[in-house]
């Protein structure tokens, strides 16, 4: 391709723009929905107050995080002699990456917020109708995040071009990169936190002690469970992907700059396959549609198909066009595997959480025998679907390897998240449809109504724990990408296992995943309690409230759960930042870089089981919702809620975080490498 580099950056920057303008296009067609009756609109306002209130304050607890760690990269990275300036451009490039993934979120969680009472008033006429509303919001969060990631991570190495040559620039935009993952693991724990103490405490004390329906507005604690889909599955997922998503592009670029066929060229294209992808997903946003209730899933399906062989054949026209020729078919296939990685990640995910399969409806057999069993047959299914993802990961990785070298992994990630417009559309339409089922059944809507949005939502539960599979495959190969660049900043040859210090490192890397997910499942467990504590006495002392003759005080929950999601995240968030950090100083670099492998390990293993398990308990309980085992209300029924409460912060806390936490260790290890030495030992 003739055009020069500062040309071809520009067309990131053009993509991202349609991605945004597409975006603001599906999000009118969302307001100009029906929005429902006066109750629908009052029960849908509260859940839109309490996700603001929510993000509000989860913000103003990250942005002085955000800014007192900017200035920190101002004095020991930005003033580094060695990077020939004392201009803050890393401090600023973390500040616009931290901004940048919040404003990702707020557009997320702003859409699906009003987007929720649409969908029901749709689902009262037709189940096509609802489909639409809900899959435009997710496909709007998803665009969002794709074209503000272009946008602001292609924008800021242009600004930082006009100072600095081309390899320290890149090395620079670590610094976006740790913002946008700064931001994401809070979103994600915090968001976490919030949505499962919120679900505990409403199931337990609802559906197992008061005998009360899902969602009845009985309970005072369904309005904080509507909030949390909202700020743990839309925000929290939304800033998570977007961190995926920029430490893809950044890995690949830092490997890029090390390749003897072109530096350029290394450069440019994971920029410009991520914009083909922006294209690929709003083509395939056109062939999710369907007439039938039972087709859901299946249209969902069809557009993450179609979006991945449009993104394979822009792959094959890109590698033609930009790259030398010796290297172009090997870099191509390097890219096509990591999206057919992708594809088959979701697929075995689905395979073991969905109930349409053998492993649900075997564990939700089970269930017959009483909640321990239930919760045995839970743990080992988790631990036994982590066998085929590992299998195709390692094919990608060996495949990508022999292709095109660390460059073919960092561009396997790449061509895996360049789907993600539509894999976050079928995501974020999950707890839209929640949501939408909990507005018809808080306003008294005919049961057909209801019907038709849990048959969303139950493809909507399938599509998340695809999503959340679809992250921890793209973690892995980001983060040996990552490895691989930390490996060169720190001057490393290699990560010896057999020395001493090391295997220090791997062994401490290798506990971390598990005392984070105590941290965060305790977490959710504290606040639970206390959501279980106010509902108990709610139902105790405001009379008439399980009669149906007075009304609840959901503000309460809401604040208990705010309160306590905002104060347990930073534990988990400073474990996450600082680990690593005090390894190299303490340890040295060759520790750390046995952190880093010790924690990449265990952190594949155990988020793919924590959340295959939680996704299949959940499932489970909807298979004996929908009528079998006896149904709503039998004893496989009370033992599947157990299960199900069980899961919720495997599935949606602690297992998603891990592929969070072990990208953050890694990019801070990059931004931070020159100043490691030999440690203490």
């Amino acid at each position: 391709m003739s055009l020069s580099i500062d040309q071809l950056l520009w067309l990131p920057v053009i993509a991202g723009v349609l991605a945004l303008c597409t975006a603001y296009a599906f999000r009118s067609a969302i307001l100009r929905s029906a929005s429902g009756n006066e109750v629908m609109e009052r029960i849908a306002g509260k859940v839109r107050v309490g996700a603001m209130a929510f993000l509000r304050r989860e913000y103003t607890v990250i942005g002085p995080f955000v800014l007192a760690v900017a200035l920190l990269i101002y004095v020991f990275i930005d003033r580094n002699p060695s990077n020939g300036t004392v201009l803050p451009l890393t401090a600023f490039s973390f500040i616009g990456g931290a901004l940048t993934s919040a404003l990702a979120g707020f557009i997320g969680m702003d859409t699906a917020t009003r987007a929720n009472i649409r969908t029901t008033e749709a689902a009262r006429v037709s189940i096509v109708g609802a489909l639409r509303v809900a899959f435009l919001s997710g496909a709007t969060m998803g665009l969002s995040v794709v074209g503000l990631g272009l946008i602001g991570f292609v924008g800021a190495l242009i600004i930082v071009l006009k100072v600095l040559d081309i390899s320290v620039a890149v090395n620079v935009l670590t610094g976006f990169s740790f913002g946008a993952s700064c931001v994401a693991l809070f979103a994600r724990v915090g968001g976490g936190i919030y949505t499962k103490a919120a679900d505990v405490g409403a199931d337990l004390v609802g559906k197992v002690e008061a005998g009360i329906p899902e969602d009845d507005p009985r309970n005072p604690a369904v309005i904080a469970d509507n909030v949390g889909d909202n700020v743990g599955d839309i925000a929290g997922m939304g800033a998570d992907l977007f961190e995926s998503y920029i430490g893809a592009l950044l890995a690949t670029m830092l490997v890029g700059l090390t390749v003897a066929w072109g530096t350029q060229a290394a450069l440019v294209f994971p920029l410009l396959l991520a914009a083909a992808g922006v294209i690929s997903a709003i083509l395939a946003t056109f062939v999710v549609r369907t007439e039938d209730p039972a087709g859901v899933q299946g249209a969902l399906k069809r557009g993450m198909i179609v979006s991945a062989a449009l993104a394979i054949v822009g792959a094959f026209s890109l590698s033609r066009m930009v790259l030398p020729a010796e290297v172009a078919m090997g870099v191509f296939w390097s890219s096509a595997v990591g999206i057919a990685a992708g594809v088959a990640v979701g697929w075995i995910t689905e395979f073991y959480t969905s109930y349409s399969f053998s492993p649900v409806r075997k564990l939700a057999g089970s269930a017959k025998t009483g909640a321990a069993t239930l919760i045995i047959e839970g743990l080992a299914l988790g631990y036994a679907s982590t066998f085929f993802p590992m299998i195709v990961v390692a094919i990608a990785v060996g495949v990508a390897y022999s292709a095109a070298g660390m460059y073919g992994i960092g561009i396997g990630a790449v061509g895996m998240l360049s789907t993600l417009a539509m894999t976050l559309a079928v995501d974020g339409f999950g707890p839209v449809s929640d949501n939408a089922g909990g507005i018809a059944e808080m306003s008294h809507l005919p049961k057909e109504v209801r019907e038709r949005t849990d048959a969303l939502d139950s493809a909507g539960n399938t599509t998340a724990a695809i999503g959340k599979g679809f992250a921890i495959g793209v973690a892995g190969l980001t983060t040996l990408a990552l490895f691989a660049a930390y490996r060169e900043a720190a001057g490393l040859r290699g990560i010896d296992v057999s020395d001493p210090v090391t295997l220090i490192g791997l062994l401490l890397g290798g506990m971390l995943p598990f005392l984070f997910c105590a941290m965060t499942m305790r977490a959710v467990g504290r606040a639970a309690m206390s959501i279980i504590e106010e509902v108990r006495r709610q139902f105790r002392e405001i009379k008439g409230l399980l009669e149906g003759t007075a009304d609840s005080d959901p503000a309460a929950c809401v604040s208990i759960a705010t309160g306590a999601a905002i104060r347990e995240m930073i534990l988990p968030g400073l474990l996450a930042v600082l680990s690593p950090v005090l390894t190299g100083l303490l340890l040295g670099k060759e520790a750390l870089g046995g952190l880093l492998a010790g924690a990449f390990l265990s952190s594949m293993m155990l988020g793919t089981s924590m959340a295959n398990s939680g996704g299949a308990w959940d499932n489970a309980k909807k298979y004996i919702e929908a009528g079998n085992l006896g149904g709503k209300g039998s004893d496989p029924h009370k033992a599947a809620v157990v299960g199900d409460t069980v899961g919720d912060p495997f599935k949606d806390t602690s297992g998603p975080s891990l592929n969070i936490l072990v990208k953050l260790m890694s990019t801070i290890s990059v931004l931070t490498a020159g100043l490691y030495g030999s440690g203490i030992l």
